[in-house]
C-alpha cells in the first residue's frame, strides 16, 4: 500500500495548507483531459485524490499517522475514505469554479463527481446505473479496556428496523473511544434489489479501575512504603498480559514515573510502554517502635 504523503511528496510534518497545495499540484498536473495520451494519468489522479482525502481531514489523517497505512487500510473503507471530501469546496478554494471558470464537470470530464448522476462511486470504479444500494445505519458498541487494547472478536445482536442482525466483530488492537468499524451489507435493505447498506459501529471504551489510556502508553499508579522508597524494592505490578515485576531502585522520590518496556497497548510500529507513578505513603499514626526508629532515623540525618 503506497505511502499518502509520499503520493503527495510532502513531509508527515507538512501543515494543512502545504497538504492543499501539493494536492491541487498532483491533481492539475494528472488530471486526465490534460493527459488524453497518458493512460496512467487516471489511475495516478485517483491516487493523489484519495490521499489528499486522508490527509486533507484532521481526524483522518491523525488515525493514518497512528495506525500506518496497512492497518489505517484494515479500518476504512474506499468509501469511508471519501466520506465528507467535498470535491466542489476544494475547487472553489483553487479558483477553479463559480461564474466566468470553468465547471465541476469540465474540469472533472464527463466523470464528475456528485454532477448528473455521476460521482464518487461512478468515478472510482462503481457504477451511475443500476440497483440503489441500502442505507447505512449506525450503532454503538461498548467494550472494555482490555478488549480496545488487545482485540477481540465477538458476536454481537443490532437492531434495525426491518429486524434484527447477528454479526461477528472483530475489534482489532488499539481501537479507541470515537473510532468506527464497519460491517459490511449489515445496514439496511436496498429499496431495488441492490445490496444493502453497510453498519457503521461507533465504538465507547469503558474506563479501567487501573489502567489510563495515553496514545500507546497505559499509567497506573502504584503506593510504597517510606522504607521501600529509601532501600528499593521488587514490585508485582498488574499490566494487560498479568502481573510482572518492577525493580524500584534504592532512594525512589515520591511521583517517580518508572517505565515497563512494551507493556503498552501492542503496534506493530510503535508499541506503548507502561508507565508506573510511585507515590510514597506516609503513616498518620506511629506506634512507640515506629517513633524511635523515626528518631534513630532524624539523629542519623535522613
Amino acid at each position: 500500500m503506497s505511502d499518502y504523503y509520499q503520493i503527495l511528496g510532502v513531509p508527515k510534518t507538512a501543515s494543512a495548507d502545504e497538504i492543499k497545495k501539493a494536492y491541487r499540484k498532483k491533481a492539475l498536473e494528472f488530471h486526465p483531459d490534460r493527459n488524453e495520451n497518458d493512460p496512467k494519468a487516471e489511475e495516478n489522479f485517483k491516487k493523489v485524490s484519495e490521499a489528499y482525502a486522508v490527509l486533507g481531514d484532521k481526524d483522518k489523517r491523525k488515525q493514518y499517522d497512528q495506525f500506518g497505512s496497512d492497518a489505517f487500510h484494515k479500518k476504512y473503507s474506499q468509501e469511508d475514505i471519501f466520506r465528507g471530501f467535498d470535491i466542489n469546496e476544494i475547487l472553489r478554494g483553487f479558483g477553479m469554479s463559480g461564474r466566468g471558470g470553468p465547471t465541476v464537470e469540465s474540469f472533472f470530464g464527463n466523470q464528475g463527481f456528485g454532477v448528473g448522476g455521476g460521482g464518487f462511486e461512478s468515478f472510482f470504479g462503481g457504477s451511475p446505473r443500476g440497483p440503489m444500494k441500502g442505507q447505512d445505519i449506525e450503532s454503538r458498541i461498548d467494550i472494555s479496556f482490555e478488549e480496545a487494547a488487545l482485540g477481540s472478536e465477538k458476536t454481537l445482536t443490532f437492531k434495525k428496523p426491518d429486524g434484527e442482525v447477528t454479526a461477528q466483530v472483530k475489534i482489532p488492537p488499539g481501537i479507541q473511544s470515537g473510532n468506527k468499524l464497519r460491517l459490511a451489507k449489515k445496514g439496511n435493505p436496498s429499496p431495488n434489489n441492490g445490496p444493502p447498506g453497510d453498519l457503521y459501529l461507533r465504538v465507547q471504551v469503558r474506563p479501567h479501575p487501573i489502567f489510563r489510556r495515553d496514545g500507546n502508553n497505559i499509567h497506573v499508579e502504584r503506593e510504597i512504603k517510606i522504607s521501600e522508597a529509601m532501600l528499593g524494592t521488587r514490585l508485582d505490578i498488574p499490566t494487560l498480559f498479568g502481573n510482572k515485576n518492577l525493580i524500584v531502585p534504592p532512594g525512589t522520590q515520591s511521583h517517580a514515573k518508572l517505565r515497563m518496556k512494551g507493556l503498552g497497548i501492542p503496534h506493530p510500529a510503535n508499541p506503548g510502554d507502561q508507565i508506573v507513578t510511585l507515590k510514597i505513603v506516609y503513616p498518620k499514626h506511629l506506634d512507640d517502635k515506629q517513633k524511635s526508629l523515626a528518631e534513630d532515623i532524624k539523629e542519623a540525618g535522613l
